[in-house]
């Protein structure tokens, strides 16, 4: 309904006059130059073209050392949990060039995750996931443990 509202009212208004799109004016001598499309001079135009590659160049490395330094990551992370390697990753890490490292925040990130490992991984580290172990289940698993040696040693031994 909106629709046919509108059309008709902009159908009114264009036959009254008042700016409707009947009467639009196309410059027919629009300059073939780009230079003066811009209202610059030709030097002024090269010049300008000169920035705009140069800074799209420097926009480009800018980006390739992100994702250079996103696939360095990768790669960590990939060592970290003994996943297979990326051929994509290392080529991105090549192309780049070897001043490719991780950004300072995740190098922080990576150092405290280290350091909670390390944590975990040593003898008051275990000893505090001992705590949180119920009995039980440490019982359930040394007479498991001693059956099984049990039952290994009589296999191997007649004397058993």
């Amino acid at each position: 309904m909106a629709f046919l509202m509108k059309s008709m009212l902009s159908n009114q208004v264009k036959n009254l006059g008042l700016g409707g799109g009947g009467e639009e004016s196309k410059e027919e001598s629009a300059p073939s130059d780009p230079a003066a499309a811009a209202g610059m001079t030709r030097e002024e135009y090269e010049e300008y073209q000169k920035q705009m590659v140069e800074e799209k160049m420097e926009r480009d490395a800018a980006f390739a050392q992100k994702k250079a330094e996103r696939a360095c990551l990768r790669v960590h992370l990939r060592e970290k949990y003994r996943l297979p390697k990326s051929e994509l990753d290392e080529n991105q890490i090549q192309m780049a060039g070897d001043d490719v490292g991780l950004p300072e925040d995740l190098q922080k990130m990576v150092a405290q995750d280290q350091e909670e490992e390390e944590d975990k991984d040593s003898i008051l580290g275990q000893l505090q996931n001992i705590q949180n172990m119920d009995m039980d289940t440490i019982k359930e698993k040394a007479q498991a443990t001693f059956s099984e040696m049990r039952q290994a040693a009589e296999q191997k031994c007649s004397l058993m």
